[in-house]
């Protein structure tokens, strides 16, 4: 399968708006790693084949034991996530499949108890920017790895 269309090519300007959008979070003070976890778990729930190939090569570069990558599908089972990041975890799940009366104040709660506002704020704009990536893949059919060497992913030695 090809990939449909080339969005940045077509759209270029909104292409770098998003994409500094995007770069801009890694100032947000979210850890690293938090923040690989969550573009990961979001990109398995959307179903976007480009995004879970490119997130766990970036967090492989970035340090992440293999167990844990294999362990976000099962988070809730697993016992090699934080608190914190089971946190983040569950917000991530929690406003990727929006229910539909809103989100619950014990599940706004849950995540206070493990972030101040700052952080909370920060992690929800790293949310919606991942979901934004995601449909954009999903709907143009972005193929996985193809983009490995422009991000410098190839470096994972993950081909």
């Amino acid at each position: 399968m090809s990939q449909r269309l080339h969005y940045a090519e077509l759209a270029p300007a909104l292409f770098k708006k998003y994409l500094d959008f995007s770069l801009a979070l890694r100032q947000s003070g979210l850890e690293t790693a938090l923040r690989d976890l969550v573009t990961l778990r979001a990109s398995q729930l959307n179903g976007c084949a480009f995004c879970v190939d490119m997130h766990v090569k970036e967090a492989t570069l970035h340090g992440e034991r293999p167990l844990r990558l294999h362990h976000v599908a099962v988070w809730r089972e697993s016992t090699l996530f934080s608190p914190r990041e089971r946190a983040a975890l569950a917000w991530t799940e929690l406003l990727t499949r929006l229910p539909p009366h809103g989100v619950p104040e014990a599940d706004y709660q849950a995540a206070r108890a493990e972030f101040n506002e700052a952080e909370l704020a920060a992690l929800t704009f790293a949310i919606v920017a991942i979901n934004g990536w995601n449909r954009l893949s999903v709907g143009f059919a972005v193929v996985p790895g193809s983009q490995d060497a422009l991000y410098g992913l190839d470096q994972a030695g993950l081909a």
